[in-house]
Order: structure tokens, then sequence, then C-alpha cells
């Protein structure tokens, strides 16, 4: 590979500014996105309570304040950081405490705001410069080229962008697989270079890398047997020094984890009922749907689905170049290389999409699962467009130019189009929170009406960040009927189920009219 230098200055110069940009646009605007039903749960751990305290305490069937709530969304006095690891082991296992370990003690620093919340996650996705850059070079054995461009698609990278802006572990696992992959590949070299004094604390290094990204997410897991996949490939499945050395550091990084490990297998009720949403049935047709946008969003987004030819041969054109790149890179590097970026591809995708199609489910539709697929993807195609723009005729080499140019614009389009809106893609369940809260807010003395049941906990948390402080909530367990208040107020009612709607409706003797309603849950109000 040859070095970035030799490309034009101009396009050096672009890749500066786009650096700068990527950095700098990860602070803009922390709060202006709807404050969603998991982040409402991140800062619930944050906290130390659990589910059951707060519907104890607030779904009770009392007129309480939004304000109300504020109690369970930052550090208390009253709870510890044994009681958040607590509030995770018991209610949430699928979540490791290493993230929420953190969000603790910068809540506690600067403040429980969305913005200082948020803000730790942009900070940590600094990170990714460095993680993603020394990869790269111990994968291509360049100083520039392929590091710098692939550092520059990472900043730019609309998808990675909102996980940058969201107070969830998602970013952290993207910094901990990019580490643990790069501890890895240091360690193979050192190994085989056989003039390192000490391997032992080299593979002691990834060993501990890996069980740090373990106990960020669990499906570190699947990244783990990448690596696994990679190492006795390129030992051509022989039991080498390195394969030997690579899996006593696997187990050690297992046996880093295992204190989580145990409370997941412990708690394997729990764990299997917080994550059973994944397999819900879709049509396949929605799965290909999904990963096509999957694909595209890594360098380009405009919170669309796929609604008009346009849009498909957008999807189609990003599918092409991701497939063009992933073949130009076996058939232009050593196993050395293409292995070990095709095993991060592929193999922490099939486990997820092989049981969506033969089983169905919706395990791959969630974009944050595929985090480190997405990693080397931007990596196969920072080395087709390195490779591309210092080879062959000066024509050739400007047409590649433009497509460079126009990758990373279109990335830093797509993060400026984010930064305007109040709600993205990822918000999910909690899409449509900021015109409900405007349609409640449009009301005086207002009553919100919800329960507990599935995803109505978290959307009231959410709500309860952007209705105004007159807004009342009258909130009770499942199943039960909330009772007639004496307020002359205008009386919506949050996603009830069938039989509380009825219910309603005879406790108040009036009719509910549906004023907001979209793929996930709806909102009503009761005729004055």
């Amino acid at each position: 590979m040859k070095h970035l230098r030799i490309a034009p200055n101009w396009l050096r110069y672009f890749i500066v500014v786009v650096l700068v940009l990527g950095v700098c646009f990860r602070f803009v605007n922390l709060d202006s996105k709807v404050f969603w039903h998991d982040e409402t749960f991140t800062m619930l751990r944050v906290s130390g309570y659990t589910t059951s305290e707060v519907k104890r305490e607030v779904f009770n069937g009392r007129v309480i304040s939004s304000g109300s709530l504020a109690k369970f969304q930052r550090v208390n006095d009253n709870t510890a950081l044994i009681d958040t690891i607590n509030s995770l082991a018991i209610e949430d296992p699928q979540h490791p405490p290493l993230y929420y370990i953190l969000a603790r003690f910068w809540v506690a620093i600067f403040g429980n705001s969305v913005t200082a919340i948020r803000c730790l996650s942009a900070v940590i996705s600094l990170l990714l410069i460095p993680c993603m850059y020394w990869l790269c070079y111990l994968l291509f054995r360049v100083p520039l080229g392929a590091p710098v461009v692939a550092v520059a698609l990472t900043l730019s990278s609309p998808l990675l962008f909102v996980y940058s802006q969201e107070a969830r572990e998602y970013i952290l696992w993207a910094v901990t697989i990019l580490l643990s992959s790069a501890c890895l590949l240091r360690a193979v070299r050192l190994e085989e270079a056989q003039d390192v004094k000490s391997p032992v604390f080299n593979w002691g290094i990834y060993a501990l890398s890996l069980a740090l990204s373990m106990y960020t997410f669990l499906l570190t897991g699947f990244v783990a047997i990448a690596h696994a996949v990679y190492v006795i490939g390129t030992a051509k499945f022989k039991w080498t020094k390195t394969v030997e050395s690579f899996c006593t550091a696997l187990l050690l990084s297992f046996l880093f984890a295992s204190p989580w490990l145990i409370i997941v297998f412990t708690n394997l009720y729990r764990f299997n009922i917080t994550t059973q949403w994944t397999q819900a049935p879709i049509p396949v047709t929605s799965l290909v749907q999904s990963w096509l946008l999957q694909i595209t969003r890594i360098f380009f987004d405009l919170n669309w689905n796929l609604d008009n030819i346009g849009q498909y041969l957008t999807t189609f054109f990003f599918l092409g170049l991701v497939s063009y790149a992933i073949y130009f890179v076996y058939a232009r590097t050593n196993i050395k290389v293409w292995l070990f970026i095709i095993t991060l591809i592929f193999i922490p995708a099939l486990p997820l999409v092989i049981p969506d199609l033969i089983f169905g489910g919706m395990r791959s539709v969630s974009e944050r699962y595929l985090i480190p697929s997405y990693l080397g993807i931007i990596i196969a195609v920072a080395y087709l467009l390195c490779y591309q723009v210092n080879d062959g005729i000066l024509s050739r080499r400007q047409v590649w130019y433009g497509v460079m140019v126009i990758m990373l614009s279109l990335g830093l389009i797509s993060i400026t189009v984010n930064l305007q809106a109040d709600t993205w893609w990822n918000k999910i369940i909690s899409y449509g929170n900021p015109e409900v809260a405007r349609i409640i807010n449009r009301e005086s003395r207002a009553v919100l009406i919800s329960d507990d049941a599935g995803i109505n906990y978290g959307n009231v948390f959410s709500l309860s960040y952007l209705l105004e402080p007159e807004v009342r909530l009258l909130l009770v367990r499942e199943k039960s009927v909330p009772k007639v208040t004496n307020i002359s107020s205008s009386i919506f009612v949050l996603n009830p189920s069938i039989q509380l709607g009825r219910d309603i409706e005879r406790v108040y003797r009036s009719r509910m009219n549906r004023v907001y309603s979209d793929r996930f849950y709806s909102l009503y109000k009761l005729k004055a």
C-alpha cells in the first residue's frame, strides 16, 4: 500500500476538515433529540433504583407531576455504586456494568442533565480515533493511507454518530472492539517475531481488553469467535505457539468476565425476558430492507425508509460498493489481512442473521448489535478507497478521488441533518414522543393516564423530559383501573390495552379519540 502523501494536497486538507468536523459535531445539540425509552433506563440504573421500586412509588394511582419522576433519573444520596450494579444484575443482566459504572461517576461530577450524560458517549467516541488508527496501522503496516481514511470514515459515519450522542453503552462497545482487535494483532505479530522477551504480557493485555469488552456488551462473545477463527485460520489449522497463547488468553479473558457471566446464567430467566422482543417474527422482506438500510446508514443516512425507487437505488449503490470492497480486500491482500476483516464482518453477524431466517425474529434488525460488522466494513472500504486513489492512471485516480470526497461529504451532510432533528430512527419505540408531548402540552391542565405495561413504563419517563411542568400524570399498575380525578382537565391515555381502554371509558363515562398513532403505540384523548 502506498502512502497517502502522494495524493493531492487538497485531498489531504479535505480529510483534515472531515476529521475536525467529525469531532466537533459530536458535541453539538446533545440535548436536541428525545431522551428515549432505553436512555431513561440508563439513568434508572445510574440512580441505583429498580423498576419494581419505581412502580411501587409512582405507579400507584395517584396524580403526580412529571417532575416527580426526576428522583429516579439522577444520582441520589440514598443509593450507592453497588445499587447500580445490583439493579442491573437483578433486572437487566443482558447489560454488563462497565458503562453504567462510568456513567454514575460521570453524572456525579457533571450533573444529571441530558447534555451531561450524552456528553459521556461523545467523549468516549473520540477514543475511536486512536483505536481505529492503531488497528489499521497494525493491519496494513503503513502509518498513513488506509488508517487515516478509516478514521475519517469512522468520524463521518452517521450510524456511529447516533450512538456517539446516545446515553447507552454501544459506542463504548465499538471502542473496546477496536482496542481488543488491535491488541490481538499486536500480540500475534510479536509472538511470530520471536524477539520479544515477554509475550505473556502482550497476551495478557489482549485478554484484559477482551474482558473489558465483555463487561461492556455480551455480544463480544461473537467477536471473540471471530478472533479465534482468524488466529486458527492464519495458522493453517495447526497447533502453533501462537494458537496456544491465544487460547490461553481467551480462557483468561473469560475468567476475568466470569463474575458477570455467572450472574447471567443464574438469572437466565430474567435475561430471556428482557431479550424476548428479539424473537418477535417479522417478514423476510422487512429483514432484507433492514439489512440494506443498515449498510447504507454506515455512510449515508437521512432518516428515511425504503419508500421509493431513488432510495432503493441508493441502498443498492452502497451494497455494491461494500461488496466490491470486501472482494477487493480478499483479492489484493494476504490472508493475515483479508481473513481478519472478513471474520470481523461476518462472524458477529451470522449468529443473528441465521436464526432470524430459520426461526423468525428480529435480532439482526437492531443496528447496535451489528457494530462489529460495521467497523469491519469501514476498514474494507477505507482500504479500497486508499488503494484506488493511489493506483492506476490519473483519470482513474480522479474518479476515485470523487468517490472518496462524495462518501465523506454524504456522511457529514447526514450528521448535519441529524443535528437539526428532534427524533431519529434509533429512538425506535420513542420516535413519536416529541409529537405526543406537543399534543399534550397544547392543552391546559392536561392529565396523562398510563400503566406500566410493555413499553409504556419507559415512554412515560421519556415523555417526562418533554412535558410542561403543569401536566399531571396518573400512573397505575398493569390491569389496574385509574380512579376518577376531581380535576377538570384534558385527559389523555397513553397506549392502553383494549381492556384498560374499556375500563377508562366506563369509569370516566366518556369515549376515547385517537389523536396520535405510529407502529409502536397510540395516544388517546377523552371527549370533554
